[in-house]
């Protein structure tokens, strides 16, 4: 099921067109253009809320006390809300995808539930993989890669993984996550030439269905 984002924003032009760029992302996307039609959406399960309305910490006191639990990213103009993660406008669409990737990662980063990555068991605080009596040890950072792969919605660009788990900025010239991958998937998969579990595309990475 695809993850589902509240956005709410009073610009129609630029909720719009974040609201497209988000779906081609594979997020649900359900805009709004004022508090009271964000409210509305409540009666949905919503993992991320974008909040760019004019009183966007009002409104996000609001939708938290109306029972809102997941995290908040509030698109400001150029100051800094205390209470909640923000960003200030204008932005590039990468800068909020890494946004929501860091955000899906933290939230997911306190819970250690073992997940299906392939056809393994992943044990994230463990730094395990386990299949059909096989056990894979991991190093921090591998663990770390498939824990934010894992988190994420589609393909996670390059740029977004190494900042992420090395906190390197975009203008940085490096082939560790090259070098990280390429030894992954010497780890996990049956042909690392050929990869099934953990995918290259568009400029990034994502783990297979």
């Amino acid at each position: 099921m695809p993850t589902r984002i509240l956005l709410a924003d009073n610009d129609e032009v630029l909720r719009s067109s974040l609201q497209e760029q988000l779906e081609r992302e594979g997020y649900e996307v359900i805009a709004a253009g004022d508090d009271e039609s964000a409210a509305g959406a409540l009666r949905e399960t919503i993992a991320f809320a974008i909040i760019g309305l004019a009183d966007g910490e009002g409104v996000a006191a609001e939708l938290r006390n109306r029972g809102l639990s997941c995290p908040i990213l509030l698109l400001t103009d150029g100051e800094t809300p205390s209470a909640h993660e923000s960003l200030a406008k204008p932005f590039r669409f990468s800068a909020l995808l890494a946004r929501l990737h860091g955000m899906n990662t933290h939230q997911a980063a306190g819970d250690d539930t073992a997940v299906r990555i392939g056809p393994y068991t992943f044990h994230p605080s463990a730094k395990l993989l386990q299949a059909d009596g096989r056990k894979v040890r991991l190093t921090e950072k591998e663990t770390n890669i498939l824990k934010f792969l894992h988190a994420s919605a589609g393909t996670v660009p390059r740029e977004i993984l190494l900042h992420e788990v090395w906190g390197y900025g975009p203008a940085v010239a490096t082939h560790t996550l090259e070098t990280h991958i390429y030894r992954l998937r010497k780890k996990i998969e049956q042909d690392p030439g050929r990869a099934q579990i953990l995918v290259t595309e568009g400029g990034g990475y994502r783990l297979s269905a």
